[in-house]
């Protein structure tokens, strides 16, 4: 899968492929037409980083309801060539949760979009998931023949139904089709089979067995990295069940690569919670220097570790970052100016998008670093994450007096409902776009409870929401 290209953020593309509440501002504000060709390319181009976590759906529906926007370039999109040849959920998943969205503000011509891509369209599953949260039975029932026809009355299709019925996110569609005498006798078939599969799945696990002891632990997890598949982590779970104190000096020889990598990476990551305060694990970890170990590392919280992340942080490799990561999350006031350097560095050398600055973020708006306020603005305005530019925003609204009047007021229409919580309770009401804002968050039912909770605190009972 390609990387999605993200325009500069002063343009009304750049903009809405972020998720900023801007981009709605600014589309409202634009050509229609103009608004409606870039709020396309973002649907049909899913922009984000990773579409598994962050949420942009529910922003777009909104604006196609504000712009009264037509459907037909989703609907190419859905229908077109590359459905036959791709079947990737990523390539359609975000036009199918808007047109969810949009049904559910009572767009008929979303619902019956969602009816004929999954009677019809290759990520059909996704579009009966949106639909067994919006259609009618009846509209249900009327898919049962072209969603069943996809799995022939043979063995493999059997098998196929099976994993259908069992992984289904929401089992409306499979009830009641079960309920009607042509499909009840195979979807119950079905249905069995794909609790007799979780159950087999169950009786037949591949791992650890009673018995074993401290080097048939570092033997599975050997053999996990030969397969390509690190298992070290939860082989050091392993290890702390088997381990006696008799064991200790084999597991600290392995930590210092006597037995292999995959064993001084399950060594390590036990160390660092069996022994969290010895300062030769803190050694052991800095002599290493390598991937599993700066792994290991940041699953430590304590002093000692804290203590060596002053030492680490100006180090300019992997076990620098993660000092810099820790110091922000578990650092005190006193280490204000190391985490400041490191978030400044961070944006310089790696960029607005960089993993670490979710954690340099975090932590100066935790330690309440004012002079971080320019970088923080620059991170909000610039990343293409809109998960990133929410911390952004909660960090500003801990450093930044300006946060009030500026930010959190464009925040109130951003695509992530964690910054338009921030917003909710921060945005200053002396601008004429907030109240009426905050009426219309409270008053639709799509938005998440914790915002609408936020919107009540600002909002006097007295007044008509």
């Amino acid at each position: 899968m390609f990387e999605p290209v993200i325009a500069p953020s002063g343009t009304l593309l750049g903009l809405l492929q972020r998720g900023r509440g801007d981009g709605t501002l600014h589309a409202l504000a634009a050509p229609r037409a103009e608004a409606l060709a870039a709020l396309n390319q973002c649907v049909a181009g899913d922009p984000r980083q990773d579409w598994q976590v962050e949420n942009r759906s529910l922003y777009y529906a909104r604006l196609y309801l504000d712009l009264d926007g037509p459907l037909g370039e989703i609907e190419s999109h859905l229908f077109g060539v590359d459905d036959l040849v791709d079947e990737d959920d990523h390539r359609t998943g975000l036009a199918l949760s808007v047109l969810g969205h949009l049904a559910s503000y009572g767009r008929d011509d979303a619902l019956m979009l969602l009816r004929r891509y999954a009677a019809t369209g290759a990520n059909w599953a996704w579009a009966l998931d949106e639909l067994a949260l919006r259609d009618d039975d009846e509209g249900l029932r009327s898919l049962a023949d072209p969603v069943l026809a996809r799995f022939p009355d043979t063995t493999e299709g059997g098998a196929r139904l099976a994993a259908a019925v069992r992984d289904a996110y929401e089992p409306r569609p499979w009830c009641l089709w079960e309920e009607a005498p042509a499909y009840g006798e195979r979807l119950r078939a079905a249905r069995q089979q794909g609790s007799f599969d979780r159950w087999q799945r169950q009786l037949t696990p591949r791992g650890p067995q009673p018995g074993w002891g401290v080097q048939a632990v570092f033997d599975w997890a050997a053999d996990g990295l030969r397969r390509g598949t690190p298992l070290h982590v939860p082989a050091a779970r392993c290890l702390a069940a088997v381990a006696t104190p008799e064991d200790r000096s084999a597991i600290l020889a392995a930590a210092a690569g006597a037995s292999g990598e995959a064993a001084r990476a399950t060594a390590l990551h036990h160390l660092v919670l069996a022994e969290p305060e010895n300062p030769a694990v803190l050694d052991l970890i800095e002599a290493a220097g390598d991937e599993p170990a700066v792994a290991a590392y940041e699953r430590m919280c304590g002093p000692g570790a804290v203590e060596r992340a002053r030492r680490w942080v100006h180090r300019p490799d992997a076990l620098g970052t993660a000092a810099a990561t820790l110091l922000a999350a578990r650092g005190g006031a006193e280490d204000a100016g190391l985490v400041l350097g490191a978030l400044r560095e961070t944006v310089r050398g790696l960029g607005p998008d960089s993993v670490p600055l979710f954690a340099l973020v975090d932590g100066a708006g935790r330690l309440a670093i004012g002079c971080a306020a320019p970088v923080l603005r620059h991170v909000y305005r610039e990343t293409s994450s809109s998960h990133l530019r929410g911390r952004a925003a909660r960090a500003l609204a801990a450093t930044d007096p300006s946060f009030a009047a500026g930010f959190a007021v464009e925040c109130l229409w951003d695509c992530e409902e964690t910054t338009r919580e921030v917003a909710a309770r921060h945005a200053e009401t002396a601008d004429a776009r907030v109240a009426p804002r905050l009426r219309r968050l409270a008053a639709d039912p799509a938005e998440e409870e914790d915002v609408q909770s936020a919107v009540r605190s600002r909002i006097a009972p007295e007044s008509t929401v």
